[in-house]
C-alpha cells in the first residue's frame, strides 16, 4: 500500500529545478533511472559540475542542491557557487527544510555583510536551525514525531577564490589537487565529521558533558550519543537538543530517563577557509553512503583518471559495486532491488564534483553570469507532508 501511495506521489512531484522541469527525461534537471537520479554535466560560474543521488530509503532523506550565481540579493553583488548535501534522519523533513531555506539566509546575510564570510555561512545555518526549532514547536502537539528528525548539512560555496566549507554531521568534503611532478592527483579532505566512533568526537562529548557519564555508550558496537545517534551535530534532532520535546507523545525510544539541562547535540558548523590554488583540479562533496565504501584517495583517483562527464554517477557505481561485493551479490543483482529493501544494502547516496577553473572564477567573482538552481531527485512526498510514522521509528545506521 505505501509503495503504491509513494509511486503515485513520485509521478506528481517528480524532482524539479527551480524553473520546474521534471526531473525525468530532462537534461537541464537531470534523468532518473530507477532509483539512480543523475545530471551528467552542467556548467557553473566557477566552472563545470557533475550530480547524482541513489535511492535505498522507502523516502529519499538524503536531499541536495547545486546554485551557481548571485551569492546576494545586492546588484551588483557577489557571484559564486554554493553545493549542499543534506543527508536527513528519521526522515526528509529536515533535509528538505534545509534545501529550501538556508541558501536563502545565506543571500540574505551576504547581502547585509556586503560578502560572503564564514560569519555570513554561520548565521545561515543558525537561522535555517532556528527556522526548523519553530516549525517543531507548531507541529508538535499534532505531528510528536517529527522531533526526532534531523539532518546533516554539508556546505560548500565558492566566491573569489576562496572556498569555504561548513559542515554538520558526517558528510565529508575532499579536494583533489594536481602533483605535478607525478601527474597524479592528492586526496585532501576539507571537512571534519561529527561522529561518535571517532575519539575526538567522542572526547568532545565528555569535556561538554563532564557530570553524564552516559554522554556515549558503545551499542551493538556502534558508539552513539546517549545511546541513540552517531551523530553530535546536526540541524533538527530538537528531542536532543530541548528538553521539553523530550516526553510523551513522542515515541518511547527517543525519550531519554533523565532530562537534561543543556542541548546534547549541537547546531554549530565547523567551517574552514581554503583559498583555491593552481593545482586544485576539484572537489567531491558526498554524504556518508559514499564514503562507507570508497576511501577519499579512491574517490579522488576515480575522479582524476575518468572523463568529467557523468563522474557523480560513475562514483555513485563504485560505491554501490563495493557494497554488493561486501554482500557476495552481483552489482546487477543489488540494482534490482527495491528502495526500503535496498537500505539493508546500502544507504542513500549523493556525490556532487565541482570541477575548479580559476579563470572562470576570476571572472566571476562580480560580473554577473547566468544563475543556475538544481536539486537531487529521488521519490518524494509533497513538500509539507511529514513522513508516516512507521518510516519516521525506523532506526538506520544515523541512529
Amino acid at each position: 500500500m505505501l509503495a503504491a501511495v509513494m509511486d503515485y506521489f513520485s509521478s506528481c512531484w517528480g524532482p524539479r529545478s527551480r524553473a520546474g522541469h521534471r526531473g525525468k527525461g530532462s537534461d537541464a534537471a537531470g534523468r532518473q533511472d530507477g532509483l539512480l537520479w543523475y545530471k551528467d554535466a552542467g556548467q557553473l560560474v566557477t566552472g563545470e559540475f557533475s550530480m547524482a543521488v541513489v535511492q535505498a530509503n522507502q523516502l529519499l532523506e538524503d536531499q541536495s542542491q547545486v546554485e551557481s550565481g548571485p551569492l546576494s540579493l545586492a546588484d551588483p553583488g557577489p557571484q559564486g557557487t554554493f553545493v549542499g548535501v543534506h543527508d536527513g534522519h528519521g526522515g526528509p523533513e529536515t533535509a528538505r527544510f534545509i534545501n529550501d531555506h538556508l541558501f536563502n539566509h545565506l543571500r540574505k546575510f551576504a547581502t547585509e555583510h556586503k560578502c560572503v564570510s564564514a560569519d555570513v555561512i554561520r548565521k545561515a545555518f543558525q537561522a535555517t536551525e532556528e527556522g526548523w526549532l519553530s516549525l517543531v514547536s507548531k507541529e508538535w502537539s499534532m505531528k510528536p514525531q517529527i522531533a526526532s528528525v534531523g539532518s546533516c548539512c554539508l556546505v560548500g560555496v565558492i566566491c573569489a577564490g576562496t572556498l569555504y566549507v561548513a559542515n554538520l554531521g558526517d558528510s565529508r568534503a575532499v579536494l583533489g589537487r594536481l602533483v605535478k611532478a607525478t601527474g597524479e592527483a592528492v586526496a585532501m579532505q576539507l571537512s571534519s565529521e561529527h561522529n561518535a566512533c571517532h575519539e575526538e568526537v567522542r572526547q568532545e562529548l565528555q569535556s561538554s558533558h563532564p557530570d553524564d557519564p552516559h554522554i556515549v555508550v558503545l551499542k551493538h558496537n556502534v558508539w552513539r550519543v546517549k545511546g541513540l545517534i552517531q551523530i553530535s551535530r546536526s540541524i533538527g534532532d530538537v528531542y536532543l537538543k530541548k528538553p521539553e520535546y523530550n516526553r510523551e507523545p513522542l515515541h518511547s525510544k527517543f525519550r531519554l530517563r533523565e532530562t537534561f539541562q543543556r542541548p546534547i547535540l549541537s547546531a554549530d558548523p565547523q567551517i574552514t577557509e581554503h583559498r583555491i590554488q593552481p593545482n586544485d583540479q576539484f572537489v567531491i562533496f558526498a554524504s556518508d553512503g559514499l564514503w562507507e565504501h570508497l576511501s577519499t584517495q579512491e574517490a579522488v583517483d576515480l575522479v582524476h583518471s575518468s572523463p568529467r562527464n557523468g563522474i557523480a554517477r560513475r562514483l555513485v557505481k563504485a560505491a554501490m559495486q563495493e557494497a554488493a561485493k561486501k554482500r557476495e551479490m552481483r552489482y546487477s543483482d543489488l540494482k534490482k532491488i527495491d528502495r526500503g529493501v535496498r537500505r539493508h544494502f546500502h544507504d542513500d547516496t549523493t556525490v556532487v564534483v565541482l570541477f575548479l577553473d580559476s579563470n572562470a572564477m576570476s571572472k566571476a567573482s562580480w560580473s554577473k553570469s547566468p544563475s543556475v538552481s538544481i536539486r537531487g531527485g529521488g521519490v518524494t512526498l509533497p513538500a509539507k507532508s511529514l513522513a508516516p510514522f512507521s518510516a519516521l521509528a525506523q532506526l538506520n545506521s544515523t541512529y
